[in-house]
């Protein structure tokens, strides 16, 4: 297999392997927001399910418990940002902010506590990390100088993180517009007062949409601590929570749309860490800064048409 070959399938493995968190995490803005409730506390969720996945992954080794702890995690943290929106109907860009203070905060008290006093943690040997699948599983003897089967080998060995993420997709795609659950979930969103009149309980969907929100960000940092590197540290999410928002409302609120930003973004990340790799003399501050430069691109440029549910982000309160 020639250079260029190698670095493409160099480049598209990286970029599903740095997608799935923010698939994870921009999920979870999809299913929140559907219900009407906006979450900007994306990033401190994801902050608390990278420290709890890495706190467990390293002292249990079991890298499933510790990935659905992660999620747990997360799930605690949303459960303040639903109290505040919902049942005292507070701002819920206030409240998402609240979150991305505390939820950072609150990762590295917790690092400093389990892994004495340090602001990063100890690194999860590779056999507890979550497992790698489809490793080697095209090559065969006959066609091992195949390069093709090569190039298939580079990209589709990925951690089982990145395959669950896209079977999610599947799945809330499936909820939201197949089921009666996610049509009473886009009602809400829409108008919770009609919902309300029909028998729905508004408060409950509301809810269940931004616990399922918090957990799925903290899938989302787990697998950062989990997969993509092996522990946590006080930059592993900076502003990838963000960068889910925003492919949330450049995906339209849909799934499979905040899926396709996803992987625009994370091949923007996958080539800027191929790029650091390469000992190409580009200042590392700029390669850093590709990811998020095109995610402001692709804001400015793409979202203009974009429509939210039409009672997202309004507090809603049942008297009145």
């Amino acid at each position: 297999m020639n250079n260029i070959a190698l670095n493409i399938a160099s480049i598209l493995s990286i970029t599903l392997l740095y997608s799935a968190p923010l698939i994870y995490t921009a999920l979870g803005g999809v299913l929140s927001e559907n219900s009407g409730v906006v979450n900007i506390g994306l990033e401190g969720m994801m902050a608390i399910g990278a420290i709890i996945g890495s706190i467990v992954g390293y002292y249990v080794g079991n890298p499933w418990l510790a990935f659905i702890c992660g999620g747990l995690g997360g799930m605690l943290l949303a459960l303040l940002h639903a109290i505040a929106t919902i049942h005292f109907a507070a701002d819920h860009v206030v409240s998402g902010i609240a979150i991305n203070l505390i939820g950072p905060g609150l990762a590295v008290f917790l690092c400093r506590i389990f892994f004495d006093g340090a602001a990063m943690s100890k690194s999860i040997p590779y056999a507890n990390k979550l497992p790698v699948l489809f490793k080697n599983i095209f090559t065969d003897q006959a066609v091992a100088s195949s390069g093709f089967v090569k190039f298939l080998d580079i990209v589709f060995a990925q951690y089982a993180s990145v395959y669950i993420s896209f079977i999610l997709v599947l799945l809330m795609y499936f909820i939201l517009y197949k089921t009666k659950l996610g049509l009473r979930i886009r009602a809400v969103g829409e108008h919770p007062k009609a919902a309300e009149t029909l028998g729905v309980n508004a408060y409950a969907i509301k809810y269940i949409c931004v616990l399922g929100s918090g957990f799925l960000a903290g899938l989302g940092g787990a697998s950062m601590s989990l997969a993509v590197v092996s522990n946590f540290r006080e930059t592993l999410i900076s502003g990838q929570g963000f960068i889910a928002l925003a492919a949330v409302i450049f995906g339209g609120w849909r799934p499979h749309g905040a899926m396709a930003a996803c992987l625009l973004f994370g091949f923007a990340q996958g080539l800027s860490v191929f790029l650091g790799s390469q000992g190409i003399k580009i200042d590392t501050n700029l390669l850093s800064m590709i990811p998020y430069v095109i995610t402001l691109i692709v804001l400015i440029a793409f979202v203009k048409g974009s429509r939210a549910p039409s009672a997202d982000g309004i507090p809603y309160e049942r008297n009145k």
